[in-house]
């Protein structure tokens, strides 16, 4: 029986309150509750951490000297924990030149088939290239006709300029007494005629035969001597009338293209041997952009060049740029955006005429010289490449943008490794289907049986991790598709889809909410997959809000009751049916429908005003108009990629930054994007960390911290002692720690791991120094107020309205349970998000305001979730816009206006399916979310 759990007793991490359970092994087990409940605690922190460190203990000293210690969690014992592995949220890599296909190892498999079975081409054309091996040649000669009367020749100069009378010379050192010349055989003893400043065909001949019985050791040797005469070429003259040609390389006939020989590495675009030249392998380059160059408001006197728009009047920059107007009879006076694009063009990218340069530079210097105008884009390329300094280079970054490489389209490959196809297609062609496409593609491969008995095995393991991301749910990504723009939830699905692969037993899984971004058709996939995993032998245990999840679940805990202080314990446990007949579960009440989000009883008319997109093209957008009534809540659904963050990030949100804060980022492709002047303030909360290291925390990036600096400021021993402001910043020198500069932490670098960061010896955490630390309001320091959870601090600070009411806005958001000090990096991208949500509530909201977010109710229980709605109907309500990109059915519900995308993923989305209300999308039979919206909506209806 003992051997049927994983028994754990007295669990106290973070929040926990001391609890004992016994979770079953081999089972689909979820863990749900309230955000900030301690469902991560238990399953993170305690069982996970626990399972890593006692396998670390198990390797040797030497191992263990790399990887540091791990601490033990706060628990009294752990009985029946098998080895754990972690599947969460955190962004695969932010490495460039990390794919879909490397990140998931198909890549490896696909490299190694095109270079075993893969056959190369002449670039732009269908004429295979082919080598022989000299073994092939001798048995092409041997097969020829007998009596067939044969010269093997080296072809040495091939329709090129040559010095003739060295060669011969050479030659005929050697021994060899004949030589072709453009169509004629010649004696090299006689008196030969080449005019050497013309281009001529030359070949040495090497032997002459006569195709019989008993020469195939002399053709062999001739074969042999030929190909190492002339890089691997050779030509046969067959009866003086027909050529044979052979190679022993890949070469395209009647040109200079060689292709080495096929390995796995000319197919890796992280070599130089198959990266592009180019862009080395990243597909992309960065260049100046015109339009983050130019002020097309102004005159060029005025500073419509922004790089030169702070120079003085006598500088280099700006009298070289009078001169060339003057010399080209550019007006300096006229707003360039009535110049001719022909005399805009001589000012970017400079004159083919030589100009006079003559002027004084600021220190009196006469300068005189005779140059061609450089233009101002490759002024800056040029000092881009060429300096050493990282400010400048950072300042003109802030003029570029990345752009597809004109070289390889994108294809991070070069010439020779895209020439290389199978079934027709080049390795980027491959790689660039959508999943769903490509497992087709790969079962119908029309391979002979030698290429399908070489490649079998490779094949196979192709097909079968393919089958693994079609399972999750992930059919509509590419394999060429880069790491770093995955989702948190499809980055966790990949590794999830790699973990199916290893087909590994006896393995506890701890799962960090999986369906985050799935759409509810794409859900019965995922938890069928997650079954097949505790079919062959493993422990799941999922941390998950998801109904249908929970449902499907074997053994269901559900941690509370609340979040924070007041959660920790553990309410319900059982099967799904045992929770929701408990009467102290909050979850299991939302199951049963005895609570539940209300759908609204009326929808917002709006202002009458929309924002009209025409012709979206980008990605997989087939074309589309949409449009986005103003003063409504609006709700972009749809099944996994099916174009809404395209529509909305990429166009929408792109577009009007681009318009109102003339940011670099350029949209996606579309027509037009016409918002009639009605909005003039953009808020985009995304889920991208609210900081990238440990100084960046809740409080500082909402500004609370700055009102409780200035209150522990105003204390009495504060005052006394002289302290400012400034000595409660963990950034400036006086008050932090200077052992850790204030960040609480030291960063250990490992040898071939992540950093570690371990607690600073000096200040333990705490950031200050220890007089600083002396300063207490009411009995806590400042550090102590870092350490408190939102709702713990906002009753701690309820008698200063200015720090209240911020503290407020975070708990309405539902960020009750994080720490104010809690470092940026340790933050969930759902609670990121909220963060910045919380910071933006605290300022004017008004009609010309539109919020753009993306999945906001990541991590969020049914409760939350609830909770923030009330937040985003308040703002709707104060007469802004929101656009929210969702899955979420209590979402979708409230809306007033929903756009629905699909009709699948990928290539096979990309349409507007429906618009309207939430029971106008429930009409749609179409639609995959209008299905499920109405089983929603005619359950609100029945109850």
């Amino acid at each position: 029986m003992k051997d049927d759990f994983i028994k754990i007793i007295g669990a106290r991490e973070n929040n926990l309150k001391n609890i004992s359970i016994n979770i079953p092994k081999n089972k689909l087990v979820v863990m749900t509750g309230l955000s900030g409940s301690g469902k991560t605690s238990l399953a993170f922190d305690t069982i996970y951490q626990e399972g890593q460190r006692r396998y670390m203990e198990s390797l040797n000293a030497y191992a263990r000297q790399f990887l540091g210690n791990f601490e033990k969690p706060n628990v009294d014992s752990i009985e029946g924990l098998s080895p754990s592995i972690s599947i969460d949220q955190k962004t695969t890599s932010n490495n460039p030149r990390s794919t879909v296909g490397t990140v998931t190892e198909i890549y490896d498999y696909i490299r190694l088939i095109y270079s075993r079975i893969g056959k190369p081409y002449c670039p732009g054309s269908d004429v295979p290239i082919i080598k022989h091996s000299i073994e092939q040649m001798t048995m092409e000669v041997l097969n020829l006709p007998e009596n067939s009367r044969v010269y093997i020749m080296s072809p040495i100069i091939e329709n090129e300029v040559s010095d003739f009378p060295t060669l011969k010379k050479e030659w005929m050192k050697q021994g060899f007494a004949r030589v072709y010349i453009n169509g004629e055989i010649y004696l090299l003893e006689d008196e030969i005629n080449v005019n050497s400043k013309i281009k001529n065909t030359i070949y040495l001949v090497v032997d002459r035969l006569i195709n019989k019985e008993g020469i195939r050791s002399r053709t062999y040797d001739a074969i042999e001597l030929a190909v190492n005469m002339a890089e691997g070429k050779v030509k046969v003259w067959v009866n003086e009338t027909s050529f044979l040609t052979f190679n022993q390389n890949y070469v395209c006939e009647g040109t200079n293209f060689k292709i080495p020989n096929l390995e796995p590495s000319l197919f890796s675009f992280n070599t130089p041997l198959g990266a592009c030249p180019v862009c080395r392998g990243l597909g992309s380059n960065m260049k100046i952009s015109k339009q983050l160059i130019l002020d097309y408001s102004k005159t060029l006197r005025d500073g419509a060049i922004i790089p030169y728009k702070n120079n003085d009047e006598d500088s280099i920059n700006v009298r070289e740029l009078e001169i060339l107007c003057a010399t080209y009879n550019i007006d300096m006076d006229e707003v360039i955006s009535n110049l001719d694009e022909e005399k805009l063009d001589i000012i970017l990218y400079g004159s083919n005429d030589l100009i006079d340069f003559e002027y004084y530079t600021s220190s009196g210097r006469l300068v005189g010289k005779k140059d061609r105008y450089e233009g101002v884009i490759n002024t800056l390329e040029r000092r881009y490449l060429e300096t050493t300094s990282e400010w400048i280079r950072t300042w003109i970054e802030g003029f570029m943008n990345e752009s597809v490489c004109y070289k390889c389209k994108g294809a991070r490959l070069n010439d020779q490794a895209l020439s290389v196809k199978i079934s027709g297609k080049n390795i980027h062609e491959f790689t660039d289907m959508p999943v769903v496409k490509l497992i087709d593609f790969v079962n119908n491969l029309n391979l002979n049986n030698e290429e399908m008995q070489i490649g079998k095995l490779a094949i196979e393991e192709i097909k079968n991790r393919l089958e693994f991301l079609n399972d999750v749910g992930l059919n509509y990504l590419n394999l060429s598709r880069s790491a770093a723009t995955l989702s948190g939830g499809e980055a966790q699905r990949i590794r999830l889809a790699t973990q199916i692969g290893s087909k590994l037993t006896g393995v506890t899984y701890v799962l960090d909410e999986p369906s985050i971004g799935l759409h509810q058709k794409d859900n019965d996939q995922l938890i069928e997959t997650l079954k097949k995993m505790r079919d062959i032998g493993n422990t799941l245990i999922v941390v998950e809000h998801d109904h249908d999840t929970m449902l499907a679940s074997d053994y269901l805990i559900d941690i509370g009751p609340k979040a924070g202080v007041e959660g920790g314990y553990v309410v319900a446990y059982g099967t799904p049916e045992e929770v929701m007949k408990n009467k102290n579960s909050i979850t299991g009440k939302y199951l049963t429908g005895e609570l539940k989000i209300e759908v609204p009883e009326n929808r917002r008319k709006g202002t009458g005003f929309d924002i009209t997109i025409l012709g979206a093209r980008e990605n997989n957008l087939k074309n589309i108009n949409a449009n986005f009534p103003l003063g409504k809540l609006i709700v972009v659904s749809g099944v996994s990629g099916s174009g809404k963050s395209s529509l909305v990030n990429e166009i929408l949100l792109k577009g009007l930054k681009a318009k109102y804060y003339k940011t670099k980022e350029i949209p996606g492709e579309h027509d037009l994007l016409n918002d009639n002047d009605m909005i003039d303030r953009v808020i985009e909360i995304s889920q991208s960390p609210i900081g990238r290291t440990p100084r960046s925390n809740p409080a500082t990036y909402t500004g609370v911290f700055d009102d409780i600096r200035d209150l522990y400021a105003l204390t009495n021993e504060a005052m006394a002692r002289g302290y400012l402001k400034g000595r409660f910043s963990f950034n400036l020198r006086g008050g932090r720690c200077e052992a850790c500069n204030g960040d609480g932490v030291k960063k250990i670098s490992m040898h071939f791991l992540p950093d570690v960061y371990v607690p600073c010896e000096v200040c333990h955490g705490s950031r200050y120094n220890f007089e600083t630390l002396q300063i207490k309001y009411r009995n806590k320091s400042i550090a102590d107020v870092l350490d408190m959870t939102v709702l713990e601090a906002m009753h701690f600070f309820e008698n200063h309205p200015k720090i209240y009411d911020k503290l407020k806005v975070m708990v309405d958001v539902g960020l009750d349970y994080i720490k104010l000090g809690q470092s940026a990096p340790s933050l969930s991208g759902g609670e990121a998000q909220r963060v910045k949500l919380a910071s933006e509530l605290y300022k004017k909201i008004t009609d010309k305001t539109i919020f753009i977010l993306d999945e906001p109710t990541t991590g969020l229980h049914t409760d939350d979730v609830k909770r923030l709605l009330k937040v985003f109907n308040h703002i709707v309500d104060s007469g802004a816009t929101m656009v929210i990109i969702e899955h979420n059915l209590d979402v979708i519900k409230q809306a007033d206006y929903v756009i629905d995308l699909g009709p699948e993923g990928g290539e096979e989305g990309g349409y507007i399916i429906a618009t309207g209300t939430p029971e106008d999308i429930a009409k749609e039979p179409l639609s995959y979310t209008g299905k499920y919206l109405r089983k929603v909506l005619s359950n609100e209806k029945e109850k």
